[in-house]
């Protein structure tokens, strides 16, 4: 396993410093809006302007990787994260603020594909499991780094976002001084809702419905801390417990789902997170340790969410089709997050933190009453269990634990 390793350590390096960067500035933003006193729905924009800019990053990179290279476009990309976080300490109003975060969006999901797919190149189907769990490993305890350096400063200050800039400004040092070969050209990201959705309605519904969990609760989960009077420590513990819960609930819900019909799972994944919202909603008293709790069980399914619905869409898919059903799922939950973030902060508005749980536990009710309509409608047959499928680990396609990381590209870019 080392030997497989070491071609990628410098790679794995730059990867952590990105995420690292990118855990500070997801909670560090929300936190100081709300300290500016911008209202829910201000907030809930830059989130949106988020998800914006990570679809076109998904649509239009692979062109710019296949110009620029990969470690060029890298070193691009980490350059703008560092400007788009600065301006962000300099020009604390709305509206740069807004767009400084969608060229974040942009640059992010511009990264992540160099990443995966220069991963994608390095190993075998054999190690392939194991060096992206490792990968996933290294992501999670960046993210969990990051959130917790919000602690170190006062984020009304412009010192911690000097710091977020440092830490993508240091991501380009590891993957500028490797020696190691670029990977091959990205693949081109396509949509095509119509084929989508007739090769598999559960997929197309549940990832896009999983875009608006990760959407809304990602970017608002800070908000909902900030208003209930939380420190900064606990608010990075409540999206600490949320990667927990993802990283607890992604491996039995996998295994469970190689063994049965996936939907079935799916409509679990939707009955856990309906139950976990409804639960905040009548039983929560304003204690953290209980809102950790319920936020470790709502990670748990939302995480775990997309994983379950691309596999299904695969399962009954043409082998020539997966690259274009698997990058047309990636924009789709592109599209899913870009309204998640406006439907939490208009409800948050509307009723309180209460406001973020009720977009959840919608957005689950929705999941899980589609899921079994279409169960209904159409039963599994040999045809929708394709046994190469069956053994195969959910790792690959599952979403990450973190407020940005996004492996749905690895997906898109299976060859």
């Amino acid at each position: 396993m080392r030997k497989n390793l070491l071609p990628i350590v410098s790679l794995l390096l730059s990867t952590f410093f990105l995420m690292a960067g990118a855990g500070l500035q997801g909670i560090l933003l929300p936190v100081r809006a709300s300290l500016e006193g911008w209202s829910p729905y201000e907030i809930g924009l830059m989130g949106t302007s988020y998800a914006i800019g990570f679809t076109l990053g998904c649509v239009t990179m692979p062109t710019v990787v296949r110009s620029a290279g990969h470690v060029r476009s890298f070193s691009a990309l980490a350059a703008l994260l560092a400007i788009a976080i600065l301006i962000h300490g300099i020009a604390v109003e709305t509206a740069p603020w807004v767009v400084a975060r969608g060229f974040s969006g942009f640059a992010l999901a511009g990264a992540y594909m160099v990443i995966e797919s220069w991963l994608n190149e390095r190993v075998t189907n054999e190690t392939r499991g194991r060096v992206f769990s490792i990968y996933m490993v290294v992501s999670m305890v960046a993210m969990i780094a990051g959130q917790f350096a919000m602690p170190l400063a006062d984020p009304a200050l412009p010192t911690v976002f000097m710091i977020c800039a440092i830490f993508f400004a240091m991501a380009v040092i590891p993957n500028a001084l490797s020696r190691a070969p670029s990977p091959k050209p990205l693949t081109q990201v396509r949509l095509d809702v119509r084929s989508l959705y007739r090769n598999s309605p559960a997929a197309v519904a549940g990832v896009f419905l999983s875009g608006i969990l990760s959407g809304a609760w990602i970017n608002m989960a800070p908000v909902l801390g900030q208003d209930i009077g939380l420190s900064t420590t606990e608010i990075s513990t409540l999206l600490v417990a949320t990667m927990a819960g993802g990283a607890i609930l992604q491996v039995p819900l996998g295994r469970l789902s190689d063994r049965v019909d996936r939907r079935y799972v799916l409509a679990l994944s939707g009955a856990i997170g309906l139950g976990a919202a409804l639960s905040a909603l009548t039983l929560w008293s304003g204690g953290s340790l209980t809102l950790f709790a319920i936020a470790a069980a709502i990670g748990g399914v939302i995480y775990p969410t997309y994983s379950l619905a691309v596999a299904h869409a695969n399962d009954i898919a043409d082998p020539s089709d997966f690259v274009k059903i698997s990058g047309g799922l990636l924009v789709l939950y592109g599209f899913g997050t870009i309204g998640g973030p406006m439907l939490a902060a208009s409800l948050m508005q509307t009723y309180g933190p209460d406001g973020i749980f009720i977009a959840t536990g919608g957005a689950h009710l929705a999941l899980l009453v589609y899921t079994l309509a279409r169960i209904s409608l159409r039963s599994p047959s040999p045809a929708n269990r394709r046994p190469e499928f069956q053994s195969v680990p959910l790792a690959r396609v599952q979403m990450p634990a973190s407020v940005t990381l996004d492996p749905r590209a690895d997906a898109a870019l299976e060859r």
